[in-house]
């Protein structure tokens, strides 16, 4: 629950603006509760194959891209935390189903909430197989906050 004793909060982010909310609110909260915040990025497993021609041409590699990728939406969002305040400010890279990582993440580290967007940049997968916020609202280990 969270509350005084609360010692993690997780945010997670895609890089959309709903994540971006999201952190703002997780920032908030953290520096409110004098909490831990761990901000997660769930990549992608994979490109697409006209990505991967375009590293290629670049002479890329698929893992170096999803770094970069990930590694500059973790520096959006530790900016966006750290101008809200937030005490303490860690980043993660996770790669897989976002809710299965995240709940993972959680578990391993005895999250006190996750805060995630309501909507992020997979908005069609959402709506046909259920999004990332409904599934850790139902699912996991600790109190989940939805910002719109």
């Amino acid at each position: 629950m969270i509350g005084t004793s609360t010692k993690l909060i997780i945010s997670a982010n895609d890089g959309s603006a709903g994540a971006e909310r999201a952190v703002a609110f997780a920032a908030d909260l953290a520096k409110s509760l004098d909490a831990r915040l761990l901000i997660v990025h769930v990549s992608e497993d994979k490109l697409s194959p006209k990505e991967r021609m375009v590293l290629n041409q670049f002479r890329l590699s698929e893992g170096d891209a999803l770094e970069e990728i990930s590694q500059r939406i973790l520096s959006r969002a530790k900016a966006v935390a750290h101008d809200h305040g937030a005490p303490q400010i860690e980043t993660m890279i996770a790669a897989g189903d976002p809710a299965h990582m995240l709940m993972q993440v959680a578990k391993s580290e005895h999250a006190d909430a996750i805060v995630v967007g309501r909507r992020g940049c997979g908005q069609l997968e959402g709506l046909l197989l259920g999004s990332v916020s409904q599934k850790l609202s139902c699912l996991a280990p600790c109190a989940v906050v939805v910002v719109p």
